[in-house]
């Protein structure tokens, strides 16, 4: 072991300000060793991320944690933290930043700790029982538990805890991180795909990192280990990184193309053992843990991501989905016989703030909403049950519209609409595009997402029988300028380009009255000031909200225009539309109005200029 030079006195127990030293120590441990962490990961996907992964969680839990410390106590001082404190919050920072398959154990790790301190500081019968606790929650989480991986590992972490007969903090951390080396050290014996690689557990190899900074901050100490790498003759090349299945020996038919993981919330135990069940039923690598206080994360390995979505829509409210998409082909001389090949393309995208309800077209313009299968009939007037293989190609538009009035007029215009008051999710829209009969769907999204939600829904929706386009509508006034160009004439991707300009040609902006204090880039606006906004910046405040709306008129005309969309909301003050109007007509000589009832909530007008 090294020393730190300087005198330590060794802590009978771990406080709050103590876990979060530990914390940092964790966040330095994992930053120093985290290439020779991914170098290690060949399961249970060769995919090299399982360092990056375990600090990217571990951040999160920190991040959390020290939110909590500045609430708590303020800068100057952490003395009032209780280790729990900072141990739940980390715990709960790392279900909700889980990353992989490693990140989620890690979370569990934290979560023992948090579990364990509930009464009082980490003492070493605390530890004890921190690390048993979350050994026993991760065989809980995991649908096929596989040994010679990290849960090997922290079993053998536990038993050597508990078997330790000094019963000091330090002595205890010694036990469980001597005992994880050492269980590690065993891992290729016990998984052939570790063994042919000639590497460690990737995810396990993380676990001594953080034992060995647990003894670090209660020994003064830290165990030298040596450098598990392998040799760089037995790397695979990109065309020989395996992938394996989560139950070495036997044979699988195909391997899973898609990491599904999303965030978990009002739902039971119940449920949460059925969608654990329903994922191992769809894929492998399933992991469905808790954080202890009603958020859970799900991981999964499937080859249908939008399945494994609706698996977790059926269980409860979700947030946070992220897919990351592999591109696999068979290989018959694999170095393992559950091995395959892995072109490993990845697009990672993070989505948030997430609900389960999703309703289509018609079923939204009155203002219904239902589950995330629709009946087809509520979409485009046909059986869904046919083989879309089998119709001539042809395409239809998706649009996301919020009011009644809007949606009318997108479904005038020959779009099936995706809408209703409520805020739509990537699940309801990836639900919605799956449920359309067309071999080609354009989607108009109109602002209801963010970008990176916007792909991960077109990764999840893409098939051999569909191609899908999502254009870059970030309001609903750019997506009626896109629609009125839309021509079924012209090759998709023709299409979907001559519609994607006539939305970027269309400047936009909206008028909103304030609900709270706030401050924004042209100042603080107070509860019920008038807000102009071009596109998502707020650009006018004013104490009434007509002479707002009169302002951004003029800003947003100061650079032209030939014609200017009105689509007014459901509560937009009496006599608005015609003040807009005249005032237009007045100032802007030649500009042309159209004025709509649009019937959305939130935005007094939605406004575009062309």
């Amino acid at each position: 072991m090294t020393s730190d030079s300087r005198t330590f006195v060794r802590p009978s127990a771990l406080d709050g300000a103590a876990l979060l030293r530990w914390g940092r120590a964790c966040l330095e441990g994992l930053e120093r060793r985290r290439e020779e962490i991914n170098t290690l990961n060949v399961f249970p996907i060769a995919d090299a991320d399982t360092g990056t992964n375990m600090l990217a969680t571990m951040r999160a839990a920190m991040q959390a944690a020290e939110t909590v410390r500045i609430a708590t106590t303020g800068e100057p001082s952490v003395s009032k933290l209780s280790a729990h404190d900072v141990a739940a919050a980390m715990s709960r920072g790392a279900t909700l930043g889980a990353r992989g398959n490693s990140g989620i154990i890690l979370s569990q790790v934290l979560r023992g700790i948090a579990e364990a301190v509930i009464g009082g500081p980490l003492t070493g019968p605390t530890l004890r029982h921190a690390l048993a606790r979350a050994s026993a929650l991760v065989r809980e989480g995991l649908s096929v538990p596989v040994e010679g991986t990290i849960l090997t590992v922290l079993d053998r972490a536990a038993d050597c805890a508990g078997a330790c007969p000094d019963l000091s903090l330090a002595e205890v951390a010694v036990a469980a991180a001597e005992g994880a080396a050492k269980a590690l050290g065993d891992t290729p014996a016990q998984l052939g795909v570790l063994r042919a690689a000639g590497v460690v557990d990737a995810g396990a190899r993380g676990l001594v990192v953080l034992l060995d900074s647990l003894v670090s901050v209660t020994l003064g100490q830290t165990p030298e280990r040596p450098a598990y790498v392998r040799d760089t003759d037995t790397l695979p090349t990109r065309s020989q990184s395996p992938i394996v299945s989560a139950a070495p020996g036997h044979q699988v038919e195909s391997a899973p193309h898609f990491e599904v993981m999303y965030l978990l919330e009002h739902t039971d135990g119940l449920r949460v053992t059925r969608l654990r069940d329903t994922l191992a039923e769809l894929g492998d690598s399933v992991v469905v843990v808790g954080d202890g206080t009603g958020s859970w994360s799900a991981h999964v390995h499937c080859v249908d991501a939008g399945a494994a979505v609706e698996a977790g829509l059926a269980a409860g409210t979700l947030s946070d989905i992220r897919i990351e998409s592999f591109v696999v082909t068979a290989r018959p001389d694999s170095i393992h016989p559950d091995a395959y090949t892995d072109a490993h393309t990845k697009s990672v995208e993070q989505t948030r703030s997430l609900t389960p309800k999703v309703g289509v077209a018609r079923a939204y313009s009155a203002g219904q909403t239902g589950s995330a299968v629709v009946a087809a009939e509520a979409v485009a007037g046909t059986s869904l049950s046919e083989d879309a293989a089998d119709r001539p190609a042809d395409r239809g538009v998706l649009a996301v519209a919020a009011g009644a009035g809007a949606a009318a007029l997108f479904e005038a215009a020959g779009a099936v609409v995706l809408g209703g008051d409520d805020a739509v999710s990537s699940a309801a829209l990836l639900a919605a595009i799956r449920q359309l009969p067309h071999r080609e769907v354009l989607v108009l999204p109109n602002g209801a997402l963010p970008a990176h939600e916007l792909v991960a829904v077109g990764v999840a929706a893409r098939d051999a029988n569909r191609d899908v386009l999502l254009l870059p509508s970030g309001s609903m006034v750019q997506g009626l300028a896109a629609l009125a160009v839309h021509d079924r004439g012209r090759i998709a991707v023709d299409d979907g380009f001559a519609m994607s300009e006539a939305a970027a040609a269309t400047r936009w902006g909206s008028l909103r009255a304030a609900t709270e204090r706030a401050l924004t880039m042209v100042g603080t606006c107070e509860p019920g000031d008038g807000l102009g906004l071009v596109g998502n910046d707020v650009v006018v405040i004013d104490r009434d909200v007509r002479t707002a709306g009169l302002t951004l008129l003029d800003r947003m005309l100061g650079f032209g225009g030939e014609l200017v969309t009105l689509l007014m909301g459901a509560t937009a003050p009496a006599g608005l539309a015609g003040e807009l109007a005249e005032h237009i007509a007045q100032g802007f000589a030649g500009v042309e109005v159209a004025v709509y009832s649009g019937g959305q909530h939130g935005d007094l007008v939605q406004i575009g200029v062309e």
